[in-house]
Formats: structure tokens, C-alpha cells, sequence
């Protein structure tokens, strides 16, 4: 018992350090490399945690992620052509797609399983042809369909950018780190395991989804506003596309679902697939599916569902502060 507390404080000081040293790499002349894969990585992690939240820790199969994604990259980018700043432009959006969320929770939650699945998957399609007939500010568009630029961003460098994502990163791992240790955690665990037998025991089951549902749709969309200020244009093709879907759930499969360092490592390995792949355009997802299935078949778990069997993994895990 005496040697928990100093490896539990030695962990955080370690994680505290290596917090600060990503914090400070864009003031120590890295290469603006580093900072775009880095970007990325915090960008994806969000997204990965988010729906390792919705199926992992709630039992919810939701493909719905790029409909947050989207509406959030667009309320930014419009804001934008009327002068807000895109700061604000960005926190708003994450509150157009939680307030979607809500909305959309109301006819999908009726559904449950493989149909609940097929419901949220259509919602993206849905928008995505939405916007690419609606034309909410004038000028002349960019890209596929209704695109937009980002406007007024003049003296904003890619600092800024990787800053706001590292932010959004770190925080979306504090916020499963709280809820997975709350009652709503718990709640939402009894409701994945059994959803009748913790209606029967006095639970607010639809209520508790909404939550998860909810929090999902605001986190993801900061992320993906985010994203999209960072590219200068925002398309329906692109920011309802279905690859979100599949870049987040090869994260979190990859690097273990139900686990809260899974999505941590996955994303790891999905940037890195990304810039390796995209000399290979035309079947990038065909080799990303074939990489899922290979590691599906190998380690069911994922990574770190895997390493978590090893005595050596869990002494690590409790000295970096990752398990209690």
C-alpha cells in the first residue's frame, strides 16, 4: 500500500511533463510535420474517445458521427461570412450539434441494435444532400457542392490550430476519465450490459442515452470544427462522409474498444496509416479493412485489450496512473 501513492504521483508527473512538452513544440522550431501528425492525432483521438463513449462503455453502434462533424464545421464556417470570430464560430457549432443530437435522439432511440445502426448511418447521407442544395451565404463555392471558405482567418498560424486540438484532445480524455468514474459510467455499463434489467431497476434509460449521445455530439463537433478551420473550406462530400466513421472506429477497434487507453493507441496507428496510405488513394480502405479484419482475428481485444493480459502491462498502466 505504501508504494502506490508515489508511482500514482510519479505517473502524473510524467504524464504532466509530457503534457507540457507537446505544449511547447511549436515554439521550439519543430517540423511543421511533426505539428500536422500531431494535429491530427489529438483531432482523431477526440472523435475515437467519443465513440468508444457511445459503443464501448454505452452500447450504442452509432454511425452518426459525421452528422455532428459536419453540422459543427458548417455553423463555424457560415458564422465566419458575418464577422464572428472563428473561436466563437467554433464553440457554437458544438452547441448546433449537441442541440441536433437531442433532436435526432427522439426518433433513433426508438430503435435498438442493427436498426439503430441503419438509422444513425442515414442521418449523414441525409445532410450531406441537404447542403449540397442549400446555399445559406452568397459567393462563389469551393469544392464539391455547397463549399464554403473559412473566412477572416488572416494571422492565424498553425500553432493555433495544433493548440486548440491538443486542447480538445487532452479534454476528451478527461471527459471519459469523469464520466467512466461517475454514476453515469456505471449507469451507462448496466444499460450496455442488460438495457431491460436496468429499466427494471428504476433507471432513466433514454434520458441516460441522450447524455451520452449528447456529450458525444458536442466533443466531436468542437473536433471536427476544429478541423475544418484548420483546412480553410468546409463541402457536405467531405464533412458528412462516411470515412469519419470509418477513421473513428478503426481507432478505437484497433487500439482496443471498452477500454480507455484504447483509442489512445489506435489513433496512433490510424494517422500513421493515413500518411502512409495516401500514396494509395484509390484503395486506402480497402487496405485499412483488410488491416481490421487481420488484427480482429489476431487480437480480438485490440492492443491494448491484448497487452492488458501481461502482468508487465498492468505494473506500467498503475504506475502511469491508468488504472487504479
Amino acid at each position: 500500500m505504501g508504494m502506490t501513492v508515489p508511482q500514482f504521483k510519479t505517473g502524473w508527473i510524467l504524464i504532466t511533463a509530457l503534457l507540457i512538452a507537446l505544449a511547447v513544440l511549436p515554439v521550439s522550431g519543430a517540423p511543421d510535420a511533426w505539428m500536422l501528425y500531431i494535429f491530427l492525432y489529438f483531432i482523431y483521438l477526440a472523435l475515437a474517445n467519443m465513440w468508444n463513449l457511445l459503443c464501448g462503455y454505452s452500447g450504442l453502434i452509432s454511425l452518426c458521427q459525421p452528422a455532428f462533424i459536419g453540422i459543427a464545421g458548417y455553423i463555424m464556417a457560415i458564422l465566419t461570412w458575418i464577422g464572428v470570430p472563428f473561436y466563437l464560430g467554433i464553440l457554437a457549432g458544438a452547441l448546433a450539434a449537441g442541440a441536433f443530437a437531442v433532436v435526432i435522439s427522439i426518433p433513433v432511440f426508438r430503435l435498438s441494435g442493427i436498426y439503430f445502426a441503419v438509422g444513425t448511418l442515414v442521418v449523414p447521407e441525409a445532410l450531406r444532400i441537404f447542403f449540397l442544395l442549400w446555399r445559406p451565404v452568397g459567393g462563389a463555392l469551393h469544392g464539391g457542392g455547397a463549399g464554403y471558405m473559412v473566412k477572416n482567418m488572416g494571422g492565424i498560424s498553425m500553432i493555433h490550430y495544433y493548440w486548440l486540438a491538443l486542447i480538445i484532445g487532452v479534454a476528451s480524455i478527461v471527459v471519459m476519465r469523469i464520466i467512466l468514474r461517475s454514476k453515469l459510467g456505471l449507469a451507462l455499463a448496466a444499460i450496455r450490459d442488460n438495457e431491460r434489467t436496468a429499466e427494471g431497476a428504476g433507471m432513466n434509460v433514454f434520458k441516460l442515452k441522450v447524455y451520452s449521445f449528447v456529450i458525444s455530439a458536442v466533443v466531436s463537433g468542437i473536433a471536427g470544427a476544429i478541423f475544418f478551420a484548420y483546412q480553410g473550406y468546409i463541402e457536405p462530400s467531405s464533412s458528412f462522409s462516411i470515412g469519419w466513421t470509418m477513421t473513428l472506429i478503426l481507432a478505437t477497434v484497433i487500439g482496443g474498444i471498452n477500454t480507455e487507453e484504447g483509442p489512445i493507441a489506435g489513433t496512433a496507428v490510424v494517422v500513421f496509416l493515413l500518411f502512409v496510405l495516401a500514396k494509395y488513394p484509390g484503395i486506402s480502405m480497402l487496405i485499412q479493412g483488410a488491416i481490421l479484419v487481420c488484427l480482429m482475428l489476431l487480437a480480438p481485444q485490440g492492443i491494448m485489450g491484448t497487452l492488458r493480459k501481461y502482468k508487465g502491462y498492468q505494473y506500467i498502466a498503475r504506475f502511469a496512473g491508468l488504472q487504479a
